[in-house]
């Protein structure tokens, strides 16, 4: 059994990510209404222009910039308007706008051919000079006609936003390990993309051991003090699932070498991409995962970082499936899930992007963090007068205390070398996955 130095967190984030290194991820091809949140197996490229003609950004009129130079109150132009541009209109069949004419237009409508600027509608009468339609006029012209009174739109871009401006044709839109979001799914329907190859949800099993642990379904042996909740087994899959894996919970498996190695055996034989264990890593006379991981042909890379809290936590393969780790201390089994699975299970599912997000933050409170490791303290966060994003501690830190997570956005790294956190610090600090949307503090609650 491979027995090394403790790692350091920057050291044992890597080796852990090192298992997705050569993992052969499954792909599929999905209509993009199912697509959302995974992550694109090849990059995506136009066909076509967007938007695919000139068109209007304003409502008004399509004119040459020749004919309107010079327009005042005082000197207006005034120009036939020989047809009328709506949203959505062929652009085929707009007239061509000959020198001394105009075509009334919509924002978004196609520009027609000859025309270079929009005079928005704010800079003309709207009218007519003989009783024609306010609108403009009709499409086929008749005798309508618009007084111009502001030239300001003739200059610049004139109001028309040019054809490719958004998307150009054959241009790569989205790189392969995209991880596919709202908007994205917006893009690919207006280039006329129905389905998109993505990498498949990796399969993760979670595997617990320990005699204590009962599910709810035996919470009056928790009641008699008996036995103790699994809480990991209710608050570790929803947090693996943001990640973007699909999770199946394993049976609790029992104290011993024989029941952790067949426990071990069962959920690589009922097939997973990512063994995920919980509590047995440590050197405890009953911890028995590391030996069961040994004796399924495992190959363990580490089992030890010099983290506070989850110093008890390992990663290696057993064939070709990745494994990690975790300790079973509910507090810890959350905070290295965050740290080290959550990445991992990203960099699985081919995501480009795999780390939880790290902001910049000012710690308010002091904290005591003596031994040589790198602390995550949990934190709940604020927006300060400044606007700058302020840490309190959540609570009491100790790995026992569940209940202080529940009012965690974010994990506040401490490096080894700091013994002593003061107030006004700025230090990193990595948001949980599941963290709630931070308000100012005039917004934070509704009033009645």
């Amino acid at each position: 059994m491979s027995t090394p130095r403790g790692l350091t967190f920057e050291e044992a984030r890597r080796a852990i990510l090192s298992t997705a290194a050569d993992v052969e991820r499954r792909v599929s091809v999905r209509p993009i209404e199912s697509a959302l949140e995974h992550a694109l197996a090849e990059p995506i490229q136009s066909s076509i222009a967007l938007p695919p003609w000139n068109n209007a950004g304003m409502d008004g009129y399509a004119v040459r910039r020749a004919d309107v130079i010079g327009a005042t109150a005082q000197a207006p132009v005034v120009l036939p308007v020989i047809a009328t541009s709506m949203a959505g209109a062929d652009v085929t069949t707009l007239p061509v706008v000959r020198p001394g004419t105009s075509v009334r237009i919509m924002t978004g409508a196609p520009m027609p051919p000859e025309a270079d600027a929009v005079i928005r509608i704010e800079d003309t009468d709207g009218g007519s000079a003989d009783g024609g339609s306010a609108d403009g006029g009709s499409a086929n012209g008749g005798s309508t006609q618009v007084t111009i009174t502001d030239a300001r739109d003739a200059i610049g871009r004139g109001n028309v936003r040019p054809r490719g401006e958004d998307v150009a044709e054959g241009a790569q839109l989205f790189a392969a390990g995209t991880t596919i979001r709202a908007a994205h799914l917006g893009v690919l329907a207006s280039i006329g993309c129905a389905t998109v190859r993505v990498f498949e949800r990796p399969r993760v099993t979670i595997l617990s051991s320990g005699d204590e642990l009962v599910l709810l379904d035996r919470f009056h042996e928790v009641a008699a003090g008996k036995r103790i909740i699994a809480s990991s087994s209710y608050a570790l899959p929803p947090l693996l699932r943001s990640a973007g894996a699909d999770v199946t919970v394993a049976p609790i498996a029992e104290d011993s070498l024989a029941g952790m190695t067949a426990a071990v055996a069962a959920a690589l034989e009922r097939g997973c991409d990512l063994l995920v264990t919980t509590g047995g890593i440590s050197v405890g006379a009953h911890d028995f995962t590391r030996d069961a991981i040994d004796a399924n042909g495992g190959v363990q890379t580490f089992w030890r970082a010099k983290i506070r809290p989850g110093g008890p936590v390992g990663t290696g393969r057993i064939a070709t499936v990745p494994w990690i780790g975790l300790p079973g201390n509910p507090v810890s089994t959350l905070v290295t899930a965050t740290l080290f699975a959550w990445p991992l299970i990203r960099a699985l599912g081919g995501h480009a992007r795999v780390l939880p997000t790290a902001l910049p933050v000012r710690m308010m409170d002091r904290a005591e963090t003596p031994a040589p490791l790198s602390y995550f303290l949990r934190v709940a966060l604020s927006t300060g007068d400044d606007g700058t994003l302020e840490a309190r501690l959540a609570g009491a830190q100790g790995s026992n205390l569940l209940s202080t997570m529940a009012h965690t956005d974010a994990l506040l790294q401490i490096p080894a070398d700091c013994d002593t956190v003061t107030p006004g610090m700025l230090l990193p600090a990595i948001l949980l996955p599941e963290a709630p949307l931070l308000m100012a503090p005039d917004t934070a609650a509704v009033r009645a």
